[in-house]
């Protein structure tokens, strides 16, 4: 199944809250990527912020991306703490 990214936020650190185009909300955080080439780039958090979408998948600078099928198998279901 490929749902592509439809919208998504920053939460806290590096975390992101990713809208699916089925309405699904998840979070992924991408501190678990940051050791990792060529991700260890996000520890520039004005560079992580840059994020941004394009064709479905979470983009950076610099052709860095995350695949929409790897955002949703490595995230979890969003829960909004009041």
């Amino acid at each position: 199944m490929l749902l592509d990214i439809v919208d998504f936020d920053f939460l806290n650190e590096y975390k992101i809250l990713l809208t699916f185009e089925n309405g699904e909300k998840r979070e992924f955080d991408c501190a678990t990527l940051i050791d990792q080439k060529p991700f260890h780039v996000f520890e520039d958090k004005n560079y992580f912020k840059r994020a941004k979408i394009e064709y479905g998948t979470l983009v950076w600078p610099n052709e860095i991306d995350i695949a929409p099928e790897t955002l949703y198998v490595c995230s979890t279901p969003y829960e909004k703490v009041s």
